[in-house]
């Protein structure tokens, strides 16, 4: 008789059952429901399959795993087996020659695939899945090397109507990874030194995600800042040598981010999807994901530890960067009813694709989270990348006289690093004043034209010598606004600024708005509406665009700007001042003019562009006057369309008595606070740091600095100003569960500076005190325990650092508070603010007190160590003890005879 398909044979009835059964278990594709069991089977040394349904180190590539229960199933070795090949079409024999073909593979990709052969430990599915077995997975650990880990896996339809009680997963063919996963050189060492001629990949072919992978676990290993900037500078040269048109997308795969900051192209990928998406690929039940996840705390640990066995019969084609970044662009323009469907749809054919450490990263940048603290490097790394290694398709010659050229001869000749004691090289410093022109030129590029696309396609045509002349400041990009240093009383503004003349503008309680208009062409102009953070809001004020189109007729010379503004809410008869509670109850999104509810004011206190002239080098005083010349107040006679008025101001040279009036004003008034900008550029005598240094003189312009906090704009809020409260920005990263009452609640809450430095958020106080009962649970709604912003362990490390405090549950940094306290003091336990003040101890704020919820700032606008440490100083110039200063537990106390409920209630209306 001659050999045919197993497949082809009549079943029996009998065998017909189990055929069904099988078909069921070894073929499905997605779960019916999100909660499911699941078993994981791999293949024996004579071919058959066996699962693993407890923990197994393979001493021998022939050791047999565990019985999955075959006697309760009625399965046996040769069905499972033949199960498995009916379902990908082949024959038994074919199976067989695969799975041999596999193993004869996995012994011949050198010492780590052996490793993963021989003594990798498989997940004990079993464990993880069993409720009322927290010892297993308790004791589970993976000790599998990440560069061997695997790879995917693939199903077949489901059958529907038939009992699946065991999920069976699909054999494992062959232990380790194909032949053609890619080994690459470090990239954490001096760029100087690293070879580009190592890249294993043909020159004009795609670059592998396996590489984008490689640089950022090279990134998260490290918490060196220079070692993550060499990373990523010769990492980009690479990508930028071998394959120009993926340096894009790995820039924005690198910045965690799709698109420029104003463009409304949002991934708006759910967790859910995502944990879907692993589960289906990885075939565990939920609880067994959410066991790996109170492991390690990190989706994209839990993705890596979840497919770490998991294979197919045919090997997926590699991940490319450039395909990496498509797939996510489709992710985000998904729309409509099945959007969700076609998400998960995309996300699981990456994660099936997805080799070793490529799965983990992939998560993350799903979940937008990288966890490698590199986002702010990659500007400084492009501008190194494109110095050492100029982009091929620049066809003009670098000129002699450029300033950004490096001869061969100068790389040829910089020194190794020393370890310890520098070694004079002047070939180094020759490259790193290359560097800092460079860096100074892309920074300066970027702050004004956000754009990477603009950027990488301009670098790639004409390199850095004309990237200011291709990209200006343009009608349409928002630049980075200039911001205000906090001050804390009209005596430090004086010793800040001496006898420099200054305006005193009202701090308005409103949305600080970028507007950019054009006339254009036709008859429709061009306008765009920007928040702080380069989001387009022009679909939320309509009336602002009413606004601007009246201002183009009835100023029939204007040809386009770009103006800085507070857009506030007013009573539209009278133009009184509301709150900005007030204006935040405006619609967000495709508002109508019609529908307008509240009345809004846009006052200009700036102006950057005017009819094709870029005004950032002029000084405060002459783009203030030409946009007062210019743009008048303007009442619309008609109900709807936004006011236009200037900031409400007051010079220094009308001498100090109007100036302290005017802050009277702003105090008794609707407003922050008082904004003090330097009119005309000049110097300051900066006091020194020691004691035997001199004091130097410290130029001070008054140009408009993007993306700086600059001496030469100072704020000075109410709740700054001594004998009015201290007040901080901080961030939430952590909590504790309440007593008593509180039981249900988070208190008190772990607060936390922002460290601009070390890119990360210091913990600095507890706070416990101003909250109302409404503020809590909603707290407890945005932080639910064991979601995707609460969790047991701290996920959100290294960008958090709590020092010596461990609180019961770590939030997802997301919001900044406005904190007032009794005053600073040092502390054993605080890390933040460490080596200012005290080389041993950090500082902390005693008595901490909620404000309010401070919806117009990011993370990245908190208070900083700095400014912490310069309310210690200012503290401690004006003679204040260090009564009740910290012993080490960072314990709020409510004031003695003041009631919590009574303390919680006065901050109510400020949410």
């Amino acid at each position: 008789m001659s050999k045919r398909s197993l497949a082809s044979v009549p079943a029996s009835p009998s065998r017909q059952k189990k055929k069904t059964k099988l078909s069921a278990a070894a073929g499905q594709s997605r779960l019916d429901s999100f909660f499911g069991a699941s078993s994981n089977l791999r293949p024996n040394s004579e071919g058959s399959s066996q699962p693993s349904g407890s923990k197994l180190k393979a001493s021998t590539p022939a050791t047999p795993a565990p019985s999955l229960r075959k006697e309760k199933e009625g399965i046996t070795d040769e069905e499972v087996a033949w199960a498995l090949a009916t379902a990908d079409g082949l024959d038994l024999d074919a199976l067989r020659q695969l799975e041999s073909r596999g193993s004869s593979a996995g012994h011949s990709q050198g010492a780590s695939a052996r490793h993963e052969s021989t003594h990798s430990e498989v997940i004990d599915v079993d464990a993880l899945s069993d409720e009322s077995s927290p010892e297993k997975t308790a004791s589970y650990r993976r000790t599998t090397p990440a560069s061997t880990a695997p790879s995917t896996i693939d199903r077949s339809p489901n059958v529907p109507g038939t009992p699946a009680p065991a999920r069976i997963q699909r054999a494992t063919i062959g232990n380790a990874l194909p032949s053609d996963t890619p080994t690459y050189e470090p990239l954490n060492v001096d760029p100087p030194t690293y070879d580009l001629d190592h890249a294993p990949w043909s020159p004009n072919a795609p670059v592998p995600y396996s590489f984008l992978a490689h640089t950022l676990a090279t990134l998260s290993g490290t918490r060196s800042r220079i070692a993550k900037l060499d990373t990523l500078t010769n990492a980009l040269r690479t990508i930028c040598r071998q394959h120009p048109p993926s340096l894009l997308p790995a820039l924005y795969l690198l910045s965690n981010s799709l698109s420029p900051p104003y463009s409304p192209i949002e991934l708006g990928l759910g967790p859910s999807i995502i944990s879907k998406a692993i589960q289906h690929v990885s075939g565990l039940s939920s609880a067994a994901l959410k066991r790996l996840y109170n492991q390690t705390g990190d989706p994209g640990d839990v993705a890596f530890e979840a497919k770490s066995n998991v294979r197919t019969l045919i090997p997926h084609p590699p991940l490319l960067i450039t395909g990496v970044y498509d797939s996510l662009l489709k992710i985000a323009h998904a729309k409509g009813s099945g959007a969700a469907k076609t998400k998960q749809a995309i996300v699981e054919k990456l994660l099936v694709a997805a080799r070793g450490e490529e799965t983990r990263f992939l998560v993350r940048t799903l979940g937008q989270n990288l966890r490698v603290g590199a986002v702010r490097t990659a500007l400084a790394a492009l501008a190194r990348a494109m110095v050492l290694t100029p982009p091929p398709t620049v066809t003009a010659p670098i000129p002699d006289d450029s300033p950004f050229r490096v001869s061969g001869e100068t790389l040829a000749g910089v020194k190794p690093l020393a370890a310890k004691k520098k070694v004079a090289d002047e070939a180094r410093d020759a490259l790193n004043e290359v560097y800092l022109v460079a860096e100074s030129l892309l920074k300066r590029v970027y702050v004004q034209h956000p754009n990477y696309d603009h950027i990488v396609e301009a670098l790639l045509e004409v390199g850095l010598d004309g990237l200011a002349k291709q990209l200006p400041l343009t009608v349409g990009v928002p630049l980075l606004p200039t911001l205000g240093s906090p001050t804390r009383s009209l005596d430090e503004i004086y010793d800040r600024l001496g006898f420099l003349p200054f305006t005193a503008e009202f701090k308005y309680d409103g949305q600080r708005a970028q507007i950019h208009a054009s006339r254009g062409s036709n008859q429709r102009p061009f306008i765009r509406v920007f928040s702080r953070h380069l989001e387009d809001m022009t679909d939320k004020y309509p009336d602002v665009v009413s606004l601007v189109q009246e201002i183009f007729k009835s100023s029939p010379q204007t040809e386009s700007f770009i103006i800085d503004a507070e857009v506030v809410a007013v009573d539209p008869e009278t133009g009184a001042l509301k709150t900005f509670q007030e204006l935040s109850n405006r619609a967000r999104k495709d508002v109508k003019l019609d529908e307008v509810k509240v009345s809004v004011c846009v006052f200009a206190f700036d102006i950057m562009f005017l009819d094709g002239q870029i005004l950032l080098e002029r000084p405060f005083r002459e783009r203030r006057n030409m946009l007062r010349t210019r743009f008048p107040p303007y009442t619309p006679p008609q109900h709807g369309m936004a006011r236009f008025d200037h900031v409400k101001s007051v010079e220094s040279e009308e001498g100090r008595e109007v100036v302290e009036e005017f802050w009277q004003t702003a105090v008794n008034s609707s407003c922050e606070g008082l904004m003090i900008k330097l009119l005309d550029s000049g110097e300051i005598l900066e006091e020194p740091n020691q004691k035997k240094e001199k004091p130097r003189r410290k130029p001070l312009p008054a140009t408009y600095e993007p993306d700086k906090r600059t001496s030469a704009w100072l704020k000075l809020k109410k709740d700054y100003v001594v004998g009015l409260g201290d007040s901080l920005d901080l961030v939430p990263i952590g909590a504790w569960h309440g007593n008593g009452r509180k039981a249900q609640w988070w208190s008190p809450i772990l607060l936390a500076v922002w460290d601009p430095d070390a890119q990360k958020l210091v913990a600095v106080c507890k706070c416990m005190s101003g909250f109302s009962d409404a503020f809590y649970k909603s707290l407890r709604e945005r932080y639910p325990e064991g979601s995707d912003t609460c969790s047991s362990q701290p996920m959100w490390q290294p960008e958090c650092d709590t020092g010596g405090l461990r609180p019961e549950v770590y939030f997802k940094p997301q919001e900044v508070w406005e904190i007032r306290g009794a005053d600073v003091t040092i502390s054993p336990v605080s890390v933040a603010a460490m080596g200012l003040i005290s080389q041993t101890r950090g500082l902390s704020l005693r008595f901490p007190r909620f404000m309010s919820l401070r919806e117009d700032k990011g993370i990245e606008d908190a208070s900083t160590p700095e400014f912490l440490a310069n309310m210690y100083r200012s503290q401690q110039a004006a003679g204040k003890d260090q009564t009740g200063a910290d012993e080490g537990e960072l314990v709020d106390v409510v004031d003695e005879g003041e009631d919590d409920e009574d303390a919680a209630g006065d901050s109510e209306g400020d949410l």
